[in-house]
C-alpha cells in the first residue's frame, strides 16, 4: 500500500514538473513574441482577401510578371524567394504572394480546396493592382494551383516555370501524417521549437543571400507560422486537389521545370523524384526541364543558375 502511494506521489510530482516546464516556456515564448513585433510587420502590402488580410509583396517593373508560389509549409515566402527574384527584378515585374497561415498574412481555419486556393491568390493580385497574363513560378505543392489556374484560366497564364515543383502524380501513394503536423502545430504555438538548436535556419537562411536583418525576420516568423491551421487544412486537401488537377489533363503551354536531386525533405529517392516530372514535361508541346543537383528549395541553392536559365527561356517566348 505505501509502495503503490509512493509510485502515486512521484508521478504527481512527474506531472507537476512537466506542466510547469511547458508554463515556463509558454511565457518565454509569449515575452520572446513582444520583443519580436517590429521583425513581424509586414515586408510587402496587405490586401483584404474574403474579409482576411493577404500580404503580397511586388518589385521590379517590366511586361512581364513572373508571380512567385511557395510551396506547403514555408513558413516566410518573400524571404523565402528573395535569393531568386533578386536577380530577376531588374527585368521583370515579380510578386510574392503568401497563402493565408503563411508568412504575414493571416491564419484562417477554412477548407483549402484548390478552387479556393486559386481564388485567393486572383483576388489578392488583383486588388495589389496587377493584371494577367502572368508567368506563374511555384515552389513544391503550389504546383497544383499553377496547373489548375493554367487549366482553368487559360488566358492569365503565360507559362509556367517550376520550382521543383508538385505533378499530381507524386501524391498518388504519398504518406501524409496529419497527427505529426498537429502536434508540430501544438509545440509551435507554446514555444518549444524555440528550444530546438538551429530549427529555424531555413535553407533560406543558410544558403541563400538574406541579410543578416532578413535572417532575424525570417526567424521570427518562423516561429509564429510553424503548422499553422490552415497550413495542416492545405494538407488535409492536397490528394484531393491532385486529383482534380490530374483529372483535367495537361495544360500546353510553355513550360520550363527545375527538378532537385529529391532530397531535403520529398520523401523520394533521386531516380522516382525525377521520373515522374520528366515523364510529365514530355507530353507538354513547349516543355523543357533542367536537373539540378541539389536539395527540394532549389531557389535557395543555385538561384544564379536558375535565373540566367529563367531570362533566356522567357527570352524566346
Amino acid at each position: 500500500m505505501r509502495k503503490r502511494k509512493k509510485i502515486s506521489v512521484i508521478i504527481l510530482i512527474v506531472i507537476a514538473a512537466v506542466l510547469l516546464l511547458l508554463l515556463i516556456t509558454y511565457i518565454n515564448h509569449q515575452i520572446c513574441l513582444k520583443k519580436e513585433t517590429e521583425l513581424r510587420l509586414p515586408l510587402g502590402q496587405m490586401v483584404e482577401v474574403d474579409g482576411h488580410n493577404m500580404s503580397i509583396y511586388v518589385e521590379g517593373t517590366g511586361d512581364t510578371t513572373l508571380i512567385f508560389m511557395s510551396g506547403g509549409g514555408t513558413c516566410s515566402p518573400i524571404l523565402d524567394f528573395k535569393s531568386l527574384y533578386s536577380l530577376l527584378s531588374d527585368n521583370y515585374q515579380i510578386a510574392v504572394v503568401e497563402k493565408f497561415g503563411y508568412g504575414f498574412s493571416d491564419v484562417v481555419d477554412k477548407d483549402r480546396d484548390i478552387d479556393s486556393i486559386l481564388e485567393d491568390t486572383r483576388t489578392a493580385l488583383a486588388a495589389a493592382g496587377l493584371n494577367a497574363p502572368y508567368v506563374l513560378c511555384p515552389h513544391s505543392m503550389s504546383g497544383l494551383e499553377a496547373l489548375y489556374w493554367a487549366q482553368k484560366y487559360p488566358d492569365e497564364v503565360s507559362a509556367i516555370i517550376g520550382l521543383d515543383m508538385a505533378i499530381p502524380k507524386y501524391y498518388d501513394n504519398m504518406s501524409i501524417n496529419i497527427p505529426l503536423m498537429r502536434i508540430a502545430s501544438w509545440a509551435a504555438n507554446i514555444g518549444v521549437t524555440r528550444f530546438v538548436p538551429r530549427l529555424s535556419d531555413s535553407d533560406a537562411v543558410k544558403y541563400g543571400t538574406l541579410s543578416e536583418k532578413e535572417k532575424e525576420i525570417y526567424k521570427a516568423v518562423f516561429y509564429t507560422r510553424t503548422a499553422t491551421t490552415t497550413m495542416i487544412n492545405e494538407t488535409e486537401w492536397v490528394k484531393k486537389n491532385a486529383e482534380t488537377v490530374s483529372s483535367l489533363g495537361i495544360p500546353q503551354l510553355p513550360m520550363l521545370l527545375f527538378i532537385s536531386d529529391g532530397s531535403g525533405g520529398t520523401g523520394f529517392d533521386k531516380e522516382t523524384w525525377r521520373k515522374i516530372p520528366t515523364e510529365y514535361i514530355s507530353q507538354v508541346d513547349e516543355g523543357e526541364y533542367i536537373e539540378l543537383n541539389c536539395p527540394h528549395y532549389v531557389h535557395d541553392y543555385e538561384y544564379k543558375a536558375i535565373s540566367e536559365s529563367i531570362i533566356a527561356f522567357l527570352s524566346e517566348l
